[in-house]
């Protein structure tokens, strides 16, 4: 290979060559000297305006600048896209999060990440006391408040200037929406999503979503506000087990996604794509895809890896109960976040939520086995175990 260098030992085409010299100037008859007159003297060129004005300020400013990064006085990183997702969640902190759990812990479409989802889309967590929209985060009217809010922390003042007070007052009227509008979807009037529905019909109201029979035009843009808000408070969540690992009262496992919907109960079935009747193991919840799966319990990543039927798998041993060795099992994952022989608690992460091996399209495959048995999971996630 060679290397590229310029060659010096002879004249470019635009340049004359060295050895040439330029003629002398010839001498102006005006300048010459002649006897007994003096020469003028030749007037030097003082700085241009550029140099006496604008040099000056260039160099300060530049100064300053060079001074202000190297102290930390400049951000020089470049602005964050206002409309991107930020990871942080800097309006609330976790200590709301068993309140969110318990406004959300009977309703079934609305999760403890979508309802602080919804609050940040009215308010941005801000108590704004000139708003005109409604009173305190989650913008309560006079006639909003009379119908949903009460006293929940028990200070003896219910408002909805109270933040405790308002996100239970707005769980449950989301519960109520919810159900009404799965009530609307069995019957066939509207179809989408439980969440998204309930969420226009709070901003449109149900009347709207019913003649739209989907999320009516005038909400969309409001859902769309939630739905982008909603993975940073999906992780505040996660971040916040609540003590008892996250089970309900009673229970023995905790619920492995955050929405417990039954798609395929435990027992005999007839297969979806081989039509074999036979036991189907384990329950199957509906969840999107890449939903986030937790450990159900404490214990000790057995497998986890691929297999032709049940695709990504993860299988956990959690020890013994009454001297039975009790175990869990995670399948049709879309990522893996464990490893074989890891220990994990009760709620930490184990993959994604996907739709590999033999599957008809996302949702999670959930089995418990007692003792090498298959058990009905349902059981073990109540306080029927």
């Amino acid at each position: 290979m060679t290397e590229d260098r310029e060659d010096t030992t002879c004249p470019t085409a635009t340049e004359p060559a060295a050895v040439e010299t330029a003629p002398a100037p010839a001498k102006d008859s005006s300048t010459a000297e002649e006897p007994g007159v003096r020469a003028p003297a030749r007037r030097r060129r003082g700085p241009g305006p550029f140099a006496l004005i604008a040099l000056p300020g260039l160099v300060a400013s530049t100064g300053v600048v060079a001074f202000l990064a190297l102290t930390g006085g400049l951000d020089t990183a470049p602005a964050s896209d206002p409309g991107s997702a930020q990871p942080a969640v800097s309006n609330v902190d976790g200590s709301y999060v068993p309140w969110l759990r318990r406004a959300t812990a009977d309703c079934a479409g609305v999760t403890p990440a979508l309802l602080a989802a919804h609050i940040d889309q009215l308010s941005g967590w801000q108590d704004d006391s000139a708003s005109l929209s409604g009173r305190g985060i989650a913008r309560f009217t006079d006639a909003g408040w009379k119908a949903w809010g009460r006293d929940d922390d028990g200070n003896g003042n219910a408002s909805p200037h109270d933040a405790v007070d308002a996100i239970m007052a707005l769980g449950r009227q989301d519960c109520s929406l919810a159900e009404k509008v799965t009530a609307l979807r069995t019957r066939g009037v509207v179809n989408g999503d439980v969440a998204d529905l309930t969420l226009a019909a709070h901003t449109a109201g149900l009347d709207e979503v019913r003649k739209a029979g989907k999320v009516p035009v005038a909400a969309r843009a409001f859902v769309a506000g939630v739905r982008k808000r909603l993975p940073r408070y999906d992780a505040l969540v996660r971040q916040n087990p609540e003590q008892d690992g996250g089970r309900l009262s009673g229970a023995l496992l905790r619920p492995p996604v955050d929405v417990l919907t039954v798609t395929s109960p435990f027992g005999s079935r007839t297969h979806p794509l081989t039509k074999v009747t036979k036991l189907h193991t384990g329950v199957d919840f509906g969840a999107p895809q890449g939903a986030q799966v937790s450990a159900a319990r404490e214990g000790r990543v057995e497998f986890a890896g691929m297999t032709s039927a049940y695709g990504y798998r993860v299988v956990i041993d959690h020890g013994t109960i009454d001297g039975k060795r009790l175990e869990t099992t995670y399948s049709h994952l879309s990522v893996l976040q464990v490893r074989a022989g890891q220990s994990v608690s009760a709620g930490v992460p184990v993959g994604l939520v996907g739709s590999t091996g033999l599957s008809t399209g996302p949702h999670l495959h959930f089995e418990v086995l007692l003792d090498g048995q298959y058990t009905d999971p349902v059981a073990w996630l109540t306080d029927g175990a």
